[in-house]
């Protein structure tokens, strides 16, 4: 599978970096045919809390594409929390298959 990762910006760390590619690999338990990732890490409203968001969308051949944003104070938070939208997601699909 294909993880592009945009950090807009800023640079994202390779530990940051690693962490998506893991959580994202994860997700080919829900759906093997998932062909690739695309994850946006950016920083909203920098003076407050709860300001790192990460998107993710991913691209399921035959399907339309699954996204889900969320905020967080930490991008590794708000990857989780994508994380587990697209967890939902997929099994919906699979329930209705």
């Amino acid at each position: 599978m294909d993880v592009n990762i945009k950090s807009i910006h800023f640079d994202a760390t390779e530990k940051l970096q690693d962490f998506i590619i893991k959580k994202i690999n994860r997700l080919a338990r829900h759906n093997e045919s998932i062909s690739n990732a695309e994850v946006t890490l950016k920083v909203v409203k920098p003076e407050t809390s709860m300001n790192k968001e990460a998107g993710i969308k991913i691209s399921v051949p035959q399907q339309d594409d699954i996204f889900a944003s969320k905020v967080a104070n930490s991008f590794e938070e708000a990857v989780d929390l994508s994380i587990e939208a697209l967890e939902r997601q997929l099994e919906k699909i699979k329930g209705r298959k």
